[in-house]
């Protein structure tokens, strides 16, 4: 096979390669054997037609096609690898000669990647905004929170507070016409939760339980039921019940019933003051690691990043999105309909910053690329253990999903995090 590559533009060119007659050959006879099965010549016996009498009635171009399909993927990987180019999009075939009994001549237009002209990397100096120092009144707001999940409400006779709950029935109109919706019986009612249209629950407060209350309202103008966008209505609403929140009391009983692995506030407290470490370390390192990186990129100079790049990180972005949502029980059309947003939404949406990310990426290999790391047989092995660890899948599942160029490629990404973090100081 002869391959040459002329470049068209920046980061664009046309990849010229060929197909012997010893690879066409083979992929013809291949194709003729699955065609003829199927063909029914008077005088012959199906599945039993001569080659040459094919060859006399079709032509053997009609061959010329399927063997192609064939032929290509590989003859155009070949042409790749020996031209040692790094191709970053799909490419566009065309055929140049088919000749009989001569080779095949083809073309791709192709997107190579960009160069990479790496600045500083290493001994960065960064500022972050993260804090790792965890407060008393931090800890205290945790445990006031989980104090505030026992709460119990209990019946008041006294009138509604924000922060009670209201049992009550209602019913809307618009101009005094009844719309759709706007009837509920015993719904409990948080006042101050915001769950009601704006308004709502702000005229309950003062009321007490057997009251019955005009609430008059305006729905937004970007309300979800355009019918009612806008509008004014009348809710004529009865209050059953009022229910007052009741914490319990904070002592070492209630730590108790928090955890059970603690015996005393003070105990839980320090459990919560560990976790909130952790969870502050992991965000200050995070940060630390964006602050790092960042800078490496702002440093490096990346000659004309091709939009091809970009468009595929959009892709790659959204299928996995919708991937975890599918593996959820949750269609793409079923998402779209619960969020209220289009397919095209979700492409503006990851189309953002995908030109970062996609910077951000170049620039993490040619590190690699630069010190040379590489990922032995044995960091592959504990890869693939860490991965089937983590998803609860066979290690064999992990092989089969992910190829040993993707995995070493992954390792050796990883070592260039590494190395840019790590060296990096926080001003």
């Amino acid at each position: 096979m002869s391959t040459s590559f002329e470049n068209k533009e920046t980061n664009h060119g046309v990849i010229t390669f060929t197909i012997a007659q010893d690879k066409i050959k083979p992929a013809l006879d291949q194709v003729f054997n699955r065609v003829k099965k199927d063909l029914q010549v008077p005088g012959f016996r199906k599945g039993h037609l001569p080659r040459a009498v094919f060859n006399q009635q079709f032509g053997e171009e009609a061959l010329y096609q399927d063997a192609l399909n064939a032929l290509v993927p590989e003859a155009y990987e070949a042409a790749v690898a020996e031209l040692d180019l790094d191709v970053v999009a799909q490419p566009k075939i065309d055929v140049t000669s088919m000749e009989k009994g001569q080779e095949w001549v083809l073309t791709a237009e192709v997107v190579t990647k960009p160069e990479v002209k790496l600045g500083d990397y290493k001994d960065l100096t960064v500022s972050v905004d993260a804090v790792k120092e965890v407060t008393d009144a931090e800890v205290d707001e945790r445990v006031e929170r989980e104090r505030n999940n026992l709460a119990e409400l209990v019946l008041k006779d006294a009138a509604a507070e924000n922060g009670d709950t209201a049992v009550i029935d209602f019913v809307g109109s618009i101009d005094g016409v009844e719309f759709d919706g706007g009837k509920g019986e015993n719904h409990s009612l948080e006042l101050g939760s915001g769950q009601f249209i704006p308004g709502f629950e702000d005229q309950l407060v003062g009321h007490k339980a057997g009251e019955t209350v005009d609430v008059k309202v305006t729905f937004p103008e970007d309300y979800q039921a355009e019918d009612l966008a806008g509008k004014e209505a009348l809710f004529v609403t009865t209050i059953h019940e009022v229910k007052a929140k009741e914490v319990p009391a904070l002592d070492d009983e209630l730590a108790k019933d928090i955890d059970d692995e603690v015996e005393t506030l003070d105990e839980l407290k320090a459990k919560y003051r560990k976790e909130l470490e952790d969870q502050k370390e992991a965000a200050y390192k995070d940060a630390v690691e964006t602050a790092a990186i960042d800078k490496a990129v702002e440093n490096a100079e990346i000659v004309e990043l091709p939009q091809e790049m970009v468009d595929a990180e959009v892709d790659r972005a959204m299928n996995e999105m919708l991937g975890n949502m599918q593996r959820q029980g949750i269609s793409p059309d079923m998402y779209f309909q619960i969020t209220g947003t289009t397919e095209e939404d979700l492409r503006k949406q990851y189309a953002d910053d995908a030109d970062r990310r996609v910077k951000t990426n170049l620039v993490i290999e040619a590190v690699a690329k630069a010190e040379g790391f590489e990922a032995s047989e044995e960091e592959v092995n504990k890869e693939i253990a860490d991965l089937a660890a983590e998803y609860s899948m066979d290690e064999a599942q992990v092989r089969n999903l992910l190829s040993p160029d993707m995995l070493q490629h992954d390792i050796a990404a990883k070592k260039a995090i590494e190395l840019i973090t790590g060296t990096a100081t926080v001003a």
